[in-house]
Parts: C-alpha cells; sequence; structure tokens
C-alpha cells in the first residue's frame, strides 16, 4: 500500500494513489500489444495470481491497452512507465484519463526518455521539461502521476510534484538511496528484470540482450556509476558482474531474495519484467507468484 501523506508537498494527497501491493509485472507495450484479444485474459489471470499492478513500458496518451486490461479486473491498477513527454501530447492524456471509465485505477508514469533518442527537442534540461509538461496536467490529480526518475534532482521532483517514483533498471543500492531522496511519504516502485533459468550461461545471454541496448544510453550509465560500476563493466555487452547486478537470474528462491531486497531497502512495489528466450513469460508469472506475492 501506499505510504500516507508524509511527503514533501501536502498538495499532493497520496492517500488517493491506486493501492498497487508489493509486487506488480512490467511489461513492454509491443509486447502487451501482440496479446490482442487475449489481453483480458492475461490481466484477468495476474490479478488472480495476486500481482497487483500492470506497468507498460513506453505508453501512448490515448492510454488504449488500459480499458481492456482494467475492464477485465476489480482492484488492479494500470500503470504507465512511461508516457514520454517529447512524444505525447498532455492534452490528450489528459482526455483519455477523464473518458476512462477506471480512471480511479490508473497510475501514469511520466518521463523524458532518452537523451539520444530526443535529439532537438531541448533534452538538455529534461527537468526543466518535465516540470513544465506537469504543468499542463493539472487536470490529472498529482496522486495519480510519478515520475520515471534516477538521479537525485529527478527523484526530489518526483517528491514534490507527484505520487514518487518508478525508477527502472535499477539495484536495490539504487532502491535504498531513492528512498532517502523522496523521504517515506511518496510511492516508491522500481523496476527488477528477472530471468527464471538457473543455468549461468542461458540466463545470462538472455538478460544481456536486454541490458545491451541500455550501455550506449548516457542516463542510465551515468546511473549505474553511481553504484561503482565503470568503463570495464560497460564493455562488450557487458561484464557479468553487472549483468548479474541489474537482472536476477536463478530459481524462485533467488528471484523472491532480490525482490525482497529492494522492498527491504524502502520500495512499496516491484514491478517485476520477466525475460525469456522465446518472448512468453507467463508461465514464469505462474510459477513465481506464490512466493512473490506472499511478500
Amino acid at each position: 500500500m501506499v505510504a500516507g501523506n508524509s511527503g514533501p508537498q501536502a498538495g499532493v494527497v497520496r492517500g488517493m494513489t491506486p493501492a498497487i501491493e508489493r509486487v506488480g509485472v512490467f511489461a513492454p507495450w509491443p509486447e502487451l500489444a501482440a496479446y490482442g484479444a487475449e489481453l483480458p485474459d492475461l490481466a484477468a489471470e495476474l490479478e488472480q495470481l495476486g500481482y497487483g499492478a500492470l506497468w507498460a513500458s513506453v505508453a501512448q496518451a490515448d492510454l488504449g491497452i488500459a480499458e481492456p486490461i482494467l475492464g477485465a479486473t476489480k482492484e488492479f491498477v494500470f500503470a504507465t512507465g512511461i508516457v514520454n513527454i517529447w512524444t505525447e501530447s498532455p492534452a490528450e492524456l489528459i482526455s483519455a484519463f477523464h473518458a476512462s471509465p477506471y480512471r480511479d485505477r490508473l497510475l501514469l508514469g511520466i518521463g523524458a526518455g532518452h537523451r539520444e533518442r530526443n535529439t532537438g527537442q531541448g533534452y538538455s534540461t529534461p527537468k526543466t521539461a518535465i516540470g513544465e509538461y506537469l504543468d499542463k496536467l493539472t487536470d490529472i490529480p498529482a496522486a495519480q502521476l510519478v515520475l520515471a526518475a534516477l538521479g537525485p534532482r529527478m527523484l526530489e521532483l518526483a517528491a514534490r510534484r507527484t505520487a514518487g517514483a518508478h525508477p527502472y533498471l535499477v539495484v536495490p543500492e539504487h532502491t535504498a538511496a531513492a528512498r532517502e531522496i523522496l523521504g517515506a511519504g511518496p510511492l516508491l516502485a522500481p523496476e527488477q528484470k528477472v530471468v527464471l533459468e538457473t543455468d549461468p550461461a542461458t540466463a545470462r545471454a538472455i538478460a544481456r540482450k536486454r541490458v545491451v541496448p541500455y550501455l550506449g544510453l548516457e542516463n542510465y550509465v551515468a546511473n549505474f556509476r553511481r553504484f561503482g560500476f565503470g568503463e570495464q563493466d560497460f564493455a562488450e555487452g557487458g561484464s557479468d558482474r553487472l549483468i548479474d547486478a541489474l537482472v536476477v537470474w536463478g530459481g524462485e528462491e533467488a528471484i523472491t531474495r532480490r525482490v525482497r531486497a529492494h522492498l527491504d531497502a524502502g520500495a512499496d512495489q516491484v514491478a517485476v519484467q520477466v525475460l525469456t528466450g522465446d518472448g512468453e513469460p507467463r508461465s514464469a508469472y505462474r510459477a513465481l507468484a506464490p512466493a512473490l506475492t506472499a511478500l
């Protein structure tokens, strides 16, 4: 559950933030879209398994996928991780939010994406741009907004202007540092990649394929440096040390231990993203549910 109203800005009534429970699911938007007519069945099963929310990656402002997910569930929360401020209209996002009959179960993650992929759009000042975007979202309750935040300044902004933060591709040490910056009140919901595979070579191959693209993105590399990783960890697809820190692999016990580490470090919810060799994570979500949802 989300903590009360003890955060740094009294205007953010966090008691209105949807209750997302301690473990949720994170999925790439294209992966969700690929389910097509089966998406409501997926959402209903995830809720039945005990997961509290479904986070979609880069989401469109029309929130089109939200309705079949929320329509098939009772208390499940749909969250975006993220709505990109450079490509998505705030007016359209406001309209979609208020048009949804399930808007009390929407949690909108807002973010500035990556400098490398948003050239020519003023990315040099992402904090200012995020603030200006939030200024246009006053018709959406701040308690239903979170920021994709990695560094201290963006985490501070998340605490002041929204319900909290949704950090992506982070280690438990980052969660502890983020909690210290946010304070006791704001929501903290980090994403954690997992591979349900005990063979080291197979597991790391699956993990490395998903991590490699981020090794060319300045904001992620800078964040990895904050937690003790250096040039040797970023070369040749990432060191085993880096891969193992960012993606937990192994059996149910190892994965549960890592998720618990985030929770012990101050996370309110951990959004678990299952990586597989065939791109189909449902069997892993089923296998992991008893242990994860008991945390």
